[in-house]
């Protein structure tokens, strides 16, 4: 997009006599309503966008994202125009933004443009990995089979990714309520048995000791230990995201993980099969759509090793080699690879691989789905139990002394 081009609000009514609202740049007032009305609308009302306007907009979801990359395809292997397509689908959306980039979208291939380009105007709906797609389909005249590739690799990626946020609930769940249940306690029922000791002859056992000295701590300063958690946890997010480092050290450390790097090692082999079958399918070279992988696979160990494996391919050696000197890919991708490379066929069996380790991941959140449930119990009551011992324990001493 022009550095000069201003983006504008603007209100009107169409050929239809429906009342429509949208986006669009400009480099002054009179063009856009001057465009407006080139693409038969009628302008009401244009505003300048200011940035802080913009950011105040409502959002719009990923998964609405492939919803309208699902219509648009479905629509255009119907035979719709792509304009009209535009109009249906934007009418389908209450999200009040969705609306709007759509229109945005349409005006644009209105003023000239083809789709690839103007979804290259909105990156922070449309990666790179879509646009590449999208442009190679506009350039072999399938557009509406590129289009239904790129939603069903969106699709199966919101799938993966529902899955593996699932998996990773639970142990958040189990930290927030230990920590909720053991700060009530604390702060409510250990004072109360504590005014009970204050009249008891004798010293209290040190383990209930301990624990009335943190509840005294918890009743003066828990608002610094939440801050502090909550300071935490936020410099770290933010840590996590802008250092590559600190973000490899830790995605490294997942991957080893007992439970959760199986799940995610898993889970980045799906993503890389799935993704890489999309952009190979499509017709991009194996170089240049391993370079759109690397940035879709969610694995900082895996980004990196791909990078690598770019390079190796790009100098002769076959994928299949590459993947195995990487030493993170499971030998069953591996050999895969090796067969499809073999009889020219790898887009399909990269698909195969993609759904077998997609299904794999789906197995493996329910397992620890069901390993979860109980290990909440068992944590809680392990808490709950340390506390009542701990203020049950003056009482036994007393019970013994008589």
């Amino acid at each position: 997009m022009d550095n000069a081009s201003t983006m504008y609000a603007w209100e009107g009514i169409n050929r239809k006599g429906r009342r429509v609202s949208g986006q669009t740049t400009g480099h002054n007032l009179a063009l856009v309503k001057a465009q407006l009305r080139r693409q038969g609308i009628s302008p009401e009302q244009v505003r300048k966008q200011s940035p802080s306007l913009q950011s105040l907009a409502p959002s719009i979801k990923s998964t609405e994202i492939t919803l309208f990359t699902r219509q648009l395809a479905t629509l255009l292997k119907a035979g719709i125009a792509l304009l009209q397509a535009f109009d249906i689908i934007s009418e389908g959306f209450d999200n009040r933004a969705v609306r709007e980039r759509v229109q945005g979208l349409k005006q644009a291939i209105a003023a000239g443009s083809s789709l690839a380009e103007a979804l290259r105007k909105q990156p922070r709906y449309f990666d790179a990995l879509y646009c590449n797609l999208v442009a190679a389909g506009e350039q072999a005249g399938a557009l509406e089979t590129l289009l239904e590739r790129v939603a069903i690799h969106r699709e199966k990626s919101e799938h993966l990714r529902a899955r593996i946020k699932k998996a990773m609930t639970y142990p958040i769940a189990v930290l927030v309520v230990a920590s909720l249940v053991t700060g009530v306690l604390l702060i409510h029922v250990v004072p109360q048995f504590q005014n009970l000791f204050a009249g008891v002859d004798g010293t209290l056992p040190g383990f209930t000791l301990q624990v009335i000295a943190l509840s005294e701590f918890m009743q003066r300063a828990w608002w610094v230990l939440a801050l502090g958690v909550s300071a935490a946890g936020l410099g770290l997010r933010h840590a996590y995201r802008t250092l590559p480092a600190l973000r490899l050290w830790i995605d490294t450390g997942l991957l080893k993980a007992p439970l959760a790097g199986k799940l995610l090692s898993k889970s980045a082999v799906a993503r890389y099969a799935r993704t890489l079958s999309t952009t190979f399918a499509a017709g991009v070279p194996l170089v240049q759509a391993l370079e759109s992988v690397a940035g879709a696979v969610g694995s900082g160990p895996f980004k990196q090793a791909i990078e690598q494996m770019r390079h190796e391919v790009s100098t002769g050696m076959p994928l299949n080699q590459s993947m195995l000197a990487s030493g993170l890919f499971p030998a069953m991708a591996i050999q895969m690879t090796a067969i499809g490379e073999e009889s020219g066929t790898l887009d399909r069996m990269l698909e195969k691989v993609a759904n077998h380790y997609e299904a794999d991941v789906d197995n493996l959140v329910d397992n620890l789905t069901s390993l979860m449930e109980p290990l909440i119990m068992v944590v809680l009551g392990s808490i709950v139990g340390a506390l009542v011992i701990a203020m049950y324990l003056p009482v036994f001493q007393l019970g013994s002394a008589f």
